[in-house]
């Protein structure tokens, strides 16, 4: 049975560092990153043109590494949210969440009764030696739930939405947040800032950590030391352009 170590990771107080993919989401994807030293990838549908039929063979070829494999979905209808964990992923982020009843709705599509409705349906390795009622506790005790705070919205619920049980993590859209505060792109405004501390108070005070993505390294140490505990560094297309960008201009000015 498998077992999400990036979700025990972050329970025991611990940092987990993956990356984010919505350009590249081929069969060899989640290996690559694992070899790279990325504990989770973030499969993106939400800006993507994946499919879910896509997405079930890449989430597929994800269990053979040793990486968390997580997706996003395009909102939180429970057709999205439970299909997504039932072709594989071990994470389920949700963009845009506004309110504490959306939140809500959200955790329970991902969990098994009693502590949610998600409907039941596993792969056969996914099955405890025990039982039903022994597979249901550990799937539940495995998957995670991702809500993303990117509206002001969801600034706004931000307590009531961190206080959900099965709501695992705080996850800043931190363009999207911008846009939403009046202040589009302006991450060092007084607004932003607080905005994201705000957030960053929220997970502290019921115990559920905060992820955004970064675009270097420097910037995830700052992160960090905000008290940011789950990162992505970058995103596929993004690191893609920058090493060929690099590489060319190398070649170029030895030409």
């Amino acid at each position: 049975m498998r077992v999400n170590s990036v979700r025990h990771t972050l329970e025991g107080g611990g940092i987990s560092i993956g990356t984010m993919v919505s350009e590249f989401a081929t069969t060899g994807t989640a290996r690559l990153a694992a070899s790279a030293g990325a504990e989770f990838v973030l499969f993106d549908m939400e800006h993507s043109g994946y499919s879910m039929g896509h997405m079930r063979s890449t989430l597929a070829a994800a269990r053979a590494a040793d990486v968390v494999p997580m997706l996003r979905v395009p909102d939180g209808d429970y057709d999205f949210v439970a299909r997504a964990l039932d072709i594989g992923a071990l994470g389920v982020m949700v963009p845009t969440v506004s309110s504490v009843e959306e939140a809500q709705r959200i955790a329970d599509s991902s969990r098994y009764p009693p502590v949610g409705r998600r409907g039941f349906g596993l792969w056969s390795d996914d099955w405890h030696p025990d039982g039903v009622e022994a597979t249901i506790g550990h799937v539940n005790n495995q998957v995670m739930t991702l809500v993303q705070i990117e509206t002001a919205g969801g600034l706004e619920a931000v307590d009531g939405i961190a206080a959900i049980d099965g709501v695992d993590v705080l996850w800043i859209g931190h363009f999207d947040l911008s846009i939403s505060l009046g202040v589009p792109g302006a991450f060092s405004s007084q607004t932003f800032v607080g905005a994201v501390e705000r957030i960053l108070e929220a997970g502290a005070r019921f115990g559920k950590p905060v992820g955004m993505v970064c675009g270097s390294a420097e910037e995830g140490k700052a992160l960090l030391a905000r008290g940011f505990r789950m990162l992505a560094y970058s995103i596929d297309f993004m690191l893609y352009e920058q090493a060929l960008s690099a590489g060319i201009a190398g070649l170029r000015d030895g030409a």
